[in-house]
Parts: structure tokens; C-alpha cells; sequence
């Protein structure tokens, strides 16, 4: 199974991964990382990298809020040289519900692609996709 690691900015992931298991249910393998302003870099460094061995730094897809952020920054160097790990950007809850529902027997980088597709899908303008004339 595909262990998940979620890194965001402030405890944003960590809510977002327990309104997935809401819907999914309880989950294993699943780690979770905050940065906050408060927290040294060197901090938020340790951090990753204790969740990375919590995991067993197999294979691993990281979830990170942004692209060019603090947690992404942070977690790159940390998974540069692990074969099994993705790092996906823009995580929101249907990225995460796909990846509960898809990571028994995937490999981390079909996770990712999947998440990333399923994150696109689910930005839209939901009034204007119900509301258009279908032939």
C-alpha cells in the first residue's frame, strides 16, 4: 500500500485528511505535517523527515498545498533521493478520497497521476457544469 504524507500550511491538511476518513474511513499509513510562521524551518525539517520514517520511506506519495511553499520546499530534498516518492501540489479533499480509494495495489507514481486528476476534476464551476445544455 502507498503510504500519504500531507504537508500544508498551518493544520489545513491535517483537517482535510480527517474529513477524507469521514467519508472513506479511518486510515492507515496517512501522516500529516503542519508548518506554521512559528516553527523554525530546521523544526518543520525534522518533522518531514520523522513522518518519512514513520512511513518506512518506501513508496510514498507527499501532498503538499502549493507549489513553491514552505512545505513543498522543505519536503523536496528530503524525498530527491527515494525511488517510490511523488510529491503532488494543490492537494484538496477529492485528491485525497481518490487516494484513500486508490493506493491498495497502486504504485506512487500511478497515485499521483490519479490524484492529480481527480484534484482538476474537482475544480470547476459547479452551477455552470449542472446547468449546461447537454446535446
Amino acid at each position: 500500500m502507498v503510504s500519504l504524507l500531507v504537508i500544508t500550511h498551518g493544520d489545513f491538511g491535517a483537517y482535510l485528511v480527517e474529513a477524507a476518513e469521514s467519508i472513506v474511513g479511518p486510515q492507515k499509513n496517512v501522516r500529516c505535517v503542519g508548518v506554521s510562521p512559528r516553527l523554525p524551518v530546521d523544526e518543520v525539517r525534522r518533522r518531514v523527515l520523522e513522518a518519512v520514517s514513520e512511513l518506512g520511506g518506501g513508496e510514498l506519495v507527499v501532498a503538499v498545498d502549493m507549489p513553491g511553499g514552505t512545505p513543498c520546499n522543505v519536503v523536496l530534498p528530503v524525498v530527491k533521493d527515494l525511488p517510490g516518492a511523488h510529491v503532488v501540489s494543490g492537494v484538496n479533499l477529492y485528491m485525497l478520497v481518490s487516494a484513500f480509494n486508490n493506493r491498495e495495489g497502486s504504485t506512487p507514481e500511478a497515485l499521483a497521476e490519479r490524484m492529480i486528476e481527480c484534484g482538476r476534476r474537482a475544480v470547476a464551476d459547479v452551477k455552470k457544469m449542472l446547468t449546461a445544455k447537454r446535446c
